[in-house]
């Protein structure tokens, strides 16, 4: 049986339906959280440095991106920042990505120097996952030029593997990545977007005015396509690009999710491209994909275009099993928003869903769907900000800094922007990039890591005010990889169901917890959750408390983390 026909089944046994819609024409959804900026009282103080010093080199406009990542295993989410560098001949300061311990107070310390990340490369994003399966989560840190894997040694260190791993000698503008089991062995594969090709010696010269250079559009480079490396499982990666079906040299790659179009259990690959269509790379279960974005309807927008897609999301948004994909996209394109009509076809719903028009003046990067007020419907965040600080004086109303976007869902299949309500710190303009989700202080909501371009970061707090729950799980594979990615986790309350499936990567250049939540509103408990693992292994615990964290372990039980 496959795991739609499971939902299905299971949904039918039980007299369930999927997460029921609210009454169309409903009054609006009031927001009941605030979102407070707690960077500075967190003691994070990182400055991203995109290393332009005036002759408009194209990846100063790009990065980077962050991660919500446990390294040391004890609970408490730690973050992880991606840097930029300065350009060769234009040293100004030493910049490194920066790792911040999670004090389990509200604040963090810099322990990068003593984790090994103290290392220079003009990063771009990052992806987190344990490839090795020895139980510690490992990072993969992309860039322009040599992108790098660091094995967590599960001393509070990192080693950088890169060269003995076989990622070495590959030099690229690589974007997003994620961590993917394709072939279903229990080993973490590689999935890596590559943008142009593009290099310092290789830069062109554009301009807005015909006398002062500019940022160049993508369209001034050649593409590049994507890599897939699968695991060996000893340490090392084998280059399966051109074997697999992913090799395409006309791609223009920023962002990467996993879905399943068809509900088999294989992770297929959506990838947002930037002026080049969309790619859906469906898995044929034999080790190789096949490209269906066009069929699929998730190529181009809803008049036939290819936009400038940048970040990406999904999730299955009405509890129905099949996934629906979020892609933001430049300023007068808006944002996309894919859901299904029938397995593995979908339809441009963004206008009717009221995220088309607040999202057609803004230039989207990171995106996530996330239960914020934990009712139960999954809300999208969209972070925004133009590419270059000129457009002002270039296109009358744009500007360079952008204020986000929070689109509530009202449970009735459409959005609203409620970001002005969440407080003036989110509701401010910012050049922001890079998104990740995740509990950092354990309170059962979901907070916010934003990194802007050249700027700062912001940590927002969730200060929820309507009292509801959530249950939160994370997955520990044993047949399956180490960290569950790929398995489905369907929660059940009353007449209704929910659905998450774990994945790395996602948004834009970042990398958000990899434990699952679901809002639960005032329920105190849930009837059962079942887990439907990538080793085809199904599970099922009756009865849960919400409210807790609990750690499901593949074929041997569920028990709440450290007593909560």
């Amino acid at each position: 049986m496959n795991r739609r026909a499971f939902v299905h089944t299971a949904l039918h046994a039980v007299g369930l339906t999927a997460l029921a819609p609210g009454p169309l024409g409903a009054a609006a959804r009031p927001l009941t959280l605030q979102l407070a900026d707690v960077t500075a009282a967190a003691g994070i103080t990182f400055r991203h440095n995109s290393g332009a010093y005036g002759d408009k080199l194209l990846p100063e406009t790009m990065g980077a991106g962050c991660a919500f990542v446990d390294y040391d295993r004890d609970g408490w989410l730690d973050v992880l920042l991606v840097n930029g560098m300065d350009w060769p001949g234009h040293t100004r300061a030493r910049s490194t990505p920066r790792l911040y311990h999670n004090n389990r107070d509200g604040t963090f310390t810099d322990v990068t120097r003593q984790a090994g990340l103290d290392i220079e490369m003009y990063g771009m994003g990052v992806t987190v996952g344990d490839f090795d399966n020895d139980g510690w989560p490992d990072l993969f840190i992309t860039a322009v030029g040599q992108s790098r894997l660091f094995r967590n040694t599960g001393k509070g260190t990192f080693v950088d593997v890169t060269t003995t791993s076989g990622l070495g000698g590959r030099q690229a503008f690589s974007t997003s990545a994620m961590w993917v089991d394709v072939d279903r062995d229990g080993r973490l594969d590689l999935f890596v977007c590559n943008y142009v090709k593009w290099a310092v010696e290789r830069d062109v010269f554009c301009s807005a005015d015909g006398r002062q250079k500019s940022y160049c559009t993508p369209e001034a480079f050649r593409g590049d396509t994507c890599w897939l490396f699968r695991n060996n499982g000893n340490g090392t990666f084998t280059d399966i690009t051109a074997t697999s079906g992913i090799f395409d040299s006309s791609a223009k790659s920023l962002g990467v999710t996993l879905v399943d179009v068809d509900g088999n259990g294989w992770p297929d690959l959506f990838v947002a491209n930037d002026t080049q269509p969309n790619k859906l790379y469906r898995n044929q279960g034999n080790g190789t994909f096949k490209e269906g974005g066009v069929a699929a309807g998730v190529a181009f927008s809803a008049d036939g275009r290819a936009r400038a897609g940048m970040g990406v999301a999904s999730i299955d948004l009405d509890g129905s099993g099949q996934p629906t994909l979020a892609v933001t996209n430049f300023d007068n394109e808006m944002a996309g928003l894919y859901r299904p009509v029938s397995p593995g076809v979908f339809r441009d719903t963004a206008v009717a869903a009221g995220i088309g028009g607040p999202s057609r003046a803004t230039l989207g990067f990171g995106c996530a769907f996330a239960d914020l007020d934990l009712d139960g419907a999954a809300d999208l965040v969209v972070v925004n900000g133009h590419i270059d600080d000129t457009v002002r004086n270039l296109r009358p109303g744009a500007t360079y800094a952008q204020a986000p976007h929070l689109f509530l869902n009202q449970g009735d299949g459409a959005f609203r922007d409620a970001a002005a309500e969440a407080g003036a710190a989110f509701a401010r303009p910012m050049v922001a990039r890079g998104l990740a989700v995740g509990d950092f202080d354990r309170d059962g909501d979901l907070d916010l890591l934003v990194t802007t371009n050249n700027g700062p970061c912001r940590l927002f707090r969730n200060d929820l005010a309507n009292r509801h729950r959530s249950i939160r799980f994370r997955l520990v594979g044993t047949r399956s990889n180490r960290d569950g990615i790929g398995a489905v986790v369907r929660i059940f309350h009353g007449s209704t169901s929910q659905s998450r499936t774990v994945h790395s990567g996602g948004s834009y250049l970042s990398h958000s917890d990899l434990a699952v939540t679901f809002g639960v509103g005032l329920r105190d408990r849930i009837d059962r959750v079942v887990i439907a693992w990538p080793s085809s292994q199904f599970e099922e615990f009756p009865n849960l408390a919400t409210g807790k964290t609990y750690v499901c372990t593949e074929t041997r039980g569920i028990v709440v983390a450290d007593g909560r």
